[in-house]
């Protein structure tokens, strides 16, 4: 019944709906049922599309270490009443995890040699208007010829990716080109604060210049 109202309603522009709907011996009302739960599905799909855009922005804000309870926790505070069981529905259908205990490929590779800078966020990872508060990371992405390996800089107002770059290492240019762009499109106010982990990239000569 599905295809023959898919079918319907592709031709409807050429044919009269009464004409399809006699001709596949399809009633009307059935036609018009299918359209409107047709219709509610694609309305449900864009809504839980939006979801997983705000989930996947908190996720990468927290370094990929918040699950469930904590992104619906923050939707929470910022004004989203979403219920529990449809962020765990949408993370799990789009393979968003928290972190596990399971032992994973990091790319932290601290310098022990350089200066600690101090923690100017403060695990405080919001901010009254953006270009003042920035999250960095890199994260890596298996492909045929070898790892891909992405930095993204994320204004923490807007919640969006200002900044990113991208190549088959992840030296401290990587991060640096990903700044570059944060600064040449995300209208960045003097004294902005970048907040990274203490990576060797992050650390180096060629970042802190």
């Amino acid at each position: 019944m599905s295809a023959l109202c898919r079918f319907i309603h592709a031709e409807k522009a050429d044919y009269p709906i009464v004409l399809l709907c006699r001709v596949l011996h399809v009633a009307r009302s059935s036609y018009y049922a299918w359209r409107e739960g047709e219709a509610a599905r694609h309305a449900r799909q864009a809504a839980d599309d939006a979801l997983a855009h705000e989930i996947t922005v908190l996720h990468v804000a927290s370094r990929r270490t918040y699950g469930v309870p904590r992104i619906h926790a923050e939707l929470r505070r910022l004004g989203r009443r979403v219920n529990r069981k449809r962020i765990a529905r949408v993370m799990r259908e789009r393979n968003i995890r928290g972190v596990t205990r399971r032992k994973r490929r990091s790319l932290t590779r601290p310098d022990k040699k350089a200066k600690p800078a101090p923690d100017l966020i403060g695990r405080d990872f919001h901010a009254e208007r953006p270009g003042i508060k920035l999250v960095g990371d890199i994260t890596y992405l298996p492909t045929a010829e070898g790892w891909l390996y992405l930095a993204c800089w994320l204004d923490l107002a807007t919640r969006e990716v200002v900044g990113y770059a991208m190549a088959d290492h992840h030296r401290a240019e990587l991060v640096v080109d990903a700044l570059d762009m944060a600064y040449g499109r995300g209208n960045l106010e003097p004294g902005c604060v970048i907040h990274s982990d203490r990576g060797s990239e992050y650390t180096s000569t060629q970042f802190c210049e």
